[in-house]
């Protein structure tokens, strides 16, 4: 019972998993603003050079 507490409360007072989590976080976010910025853009450039296309 005693090296459960122990364990229990060395557990607690570990914060390696939230720092993991949080740059996790911010990696997934960091990301999906990335992918929609491409989206936009890609889609963006594609009617650019659709509109070129057509008038030459």
């Amino acid at each position: 019972m005693y090296e459960y507490i122990k364990t229990w409360a060395s557990l607690k007072t570990d914060r390696r998993a939230v720092t993991a989590l949080e740059y996790g976080l911010i990696a997934g976010i960091i990301v999906a603003v990335i992918a929609l910025g491409f989206g936009v853009l890609g889609t963006n450039l594609s009617n650019k050079f659709s509109n070129i296309g057509n008038s030459l």
